[in-house]
C-alpha cells in the first residue's frame, strides 16, 4: 500500500512524498528524474517494504517543481545547491542515516553531490543511469557524440519549451520514452500518470535545466564549456552500485568510462539491452540487483 503525504522542510519546501513500509525502519529513499515523478518508484516501495525483502522504511519525494511539491519561481532555486538541501533535510527529519540512496536521471545528479557533500546522511548509494558530474562534464566539453546525444538540453532551457512539450497531447514528452526504441510497458494507466505530473509542473521540471550550465555549449553560450569542478566536489567514498542500461540514447556508455577514478568503491553492471528507462523496463531485475547491494 502506497502512502501519499506532504512534508514541510525547515526551510520551507514542501515535499509530496509516496512512501511504504514501517515507520522506523531502516530506511531507503528513491529519487525520481525528468521527466517524471515520485510515482515510477511504487513498484520498489512496495518491494522493499515487504518483510522478506528487508522490510524498509521506503520514501519517494516528488522533487522541488515536481507534483505538489513546492514550484519555486525563481530559475535559481533550481541550482543544485538547493536540491541537496531538500534531501538533506527530509533525511534527517527521518531520525537517522538511510541504508541507501537510490537515485536515477536527475534524482541521480542530487545523490551524487548529497553523497560528496554529506556522506553521513547514507550509508550506500546506488545510481541508475545518472552520470557522475567529472564524467559527465568531461564528455559534454570533449566527445561531440555525447555533445549530440545532449542537445535536447539546449531546447528545455527555450522560454517557450513548456508551451511546445503541452502541444499534441504531449506528443514531444512521450518521444523521450519511444525516440530510442518500443516502449510496451507505457501503458494507457501509466500515460494519465504522467499527464496528471505534467498538468500541474512541467515549468519546474524545465527549470532543472535552465538552472544548470551542465549543458552542450553553442556558439552563443559556453555552457559545459566554461565550467571546471574541482576535484573536492567530485569523489564519493560511499560503496556505490551503479546500474547502466547500455542502450541509453540520451547518455552514451562512455559517461561510465573512468568512474573509479571518483569512486573507489564502486560496482559498475553495464545492463546490455536495456535503455534509460530500465526501470520501468525490468523492475524485478533491478529489485533484484538493489536486495543483492543492500545484503552485501
Amino acid at each position: 500500500m502506497i502512502e501519499r503525504f506532504q512534508h514541510s522542510l525547515a526551510h520551507g519546501i514542501t515535499l509530496s512524498c509516496r512512501a511504504a513500509g514501517q515507520i522506523g525502519r531502516p530506511g531507503l529513499m528513491f529519487l525520481h528524474g525528468f521527466p517524471e515523478a515520485a510515482f515510477v518508484w511504487d513498484e520498489l516501495l512496495e518491494h522493499f517494504a515487504r518483510p522478506e525483502n528487508g522490510g524498509y522504511r521506503c520514501l519517494a519525494p516528488n522533487l522541488r517543481g515536481y507534483e505538489k511539491s513546492s514550484q519555486p519561481s525563481e530559475v535559481q532555486a533550481y541550482r543544485a545547491k538547493h536540491l541537496v538541501q531538500d534531501i538533506a533535510a527530509l533525511i534527517r527529519d527521518q531520525g537517522s542515516p538511510l541504508e541507501c540512496l537510490v537515485a536515477h536521471d536527475w534524482g541521480g545528479a542530487v545523490g551524487w553531490n548529497l553523497a560528496n557533500q554529506l556522506p553521513a546522511l547514507t550509508k550506500k548509494l546506488a545510481i541508475v543511469n545518472s552520470p557522475h558530474p567529472g564524467t559527465f562534464l568531461r564528455e559534454l566539453q570533449s566527445n561531440p557524440r555525447q555533445q549530440a546525444a545532449s542537445a535536447y538540453m539546449n531546447f528545455l532551457i527555450r522560454p517557450d519549451a513548456e508551451a511546445i512539450l503541452r502541444g499534441d497531447d504531449y506528443r514531444r514528452l512521450w518521444e523521450f520514452f519511444t525516440h530510442w526504441g518500443s516502449a510496451p510497458w507505457l501503458t494507457e494507466s501509466l500515460k494519465q500518470q504522467y499527464r496528471e505530473v505534467w498538468d500541474a509542473s512541467l515549468t519546474g521540471g524545465c527549470n532543472y535545466y535552465r538552472a544548470s550550465p551542465l549543458r552542450p555549449p553553442r556558439p552563443q553560450d559556453p555552457a559545459a564549456a566554461a565550467i571546471t569542478l574541482p576535484r573536492e566536489m567530485l569523489g564519493v567514498d560511499l560503496p556505490t552500485l551503479v546500474l547502466w542500461g547500455m542502450d541509453d540514447g540520451a547518455l552514451l556508455p562512455s559517461l561510465v568510462d573512468g568512474l573509479e577514478e571518483y569512486v573507489p568503491r564502486l560496482t559498475l553492471e553495464k545492463v546490455e539491452g536495456a535503455s534509460h528507462w530500465i526501470i520501468h523496463e525490468r523492475p524485478q531485475w533491478v529489485a533484484r540487483r538493489l536486495g543483492a547491494f543492500l545484503r552485501e
